[in-house]
């Protein structure tokens, strides 16, 4: 069974009650659900925190397992050097992902220190942003898995 993590970061807690305008109004736990309804052959692990270094911490213990990494870093992607380095030091693949189009936003959110690092940028789909990723991360194990044989 394909593993699957993803890593949200401050404030991405609040997700259908903060700033519904921009991120949305549904809750994360209710998308989850949906999406591990959607993919059953797929385990879906989840975690959040306000913490940067609990999100590295979060990194190093499943960056080697993990078949993929969903990670919103949230404002620490704009300012985290460390989260940065901690993506670049792992082995499983990573997908950043942004439920805003940040280039249509603040300029301080036009930098990334994790997307050199990534496989992948998906930002401005909002919640969807998780499935595209999860979607681009399948493909790949699939290609992966193609190319050993």
């Amino acid at each position: 069974m394909m593993k699957i993590q993803i890593i949200n970061g401050p404030n991405l807690n609040l997700l259908g009650k903060r700033e519904p305008e921009i991120y949305g109004a549904e809750n994360f736990d209710d998308f989850l659900q949906n999406l591990q309804h959607e993919f059953p052959a797929i385990e879906i692990s989840f975690f959040q925190s306000n913490i940067e270094g609990e999100l590295i911490d979060k990194l190093h213990a499943v960056g080697f397992d993990a078949d993929g990494i969903i990670l919103n870093a949230g404002a620490y992607t704009h300012t985290s050097v460390a989260i940065g380095d901690a993506v670049k030091a792992i082995s499983s693949s990573v997908v950043e992902v942004h439920l805003s189009n940040v280039f249509s936003r603040e300029e301080f959110r036009h930098v990334s220190f994790i997307a050199p690092h990534a496989v992948g940028v998906i930002a401005g789909f909002g919640l969807n942003s998780y499935r595209l990723a999860l979607l681009s991360l399948l493909r790949q194990n699939d290609h992966d898995r193609n190319n050993r044989q």
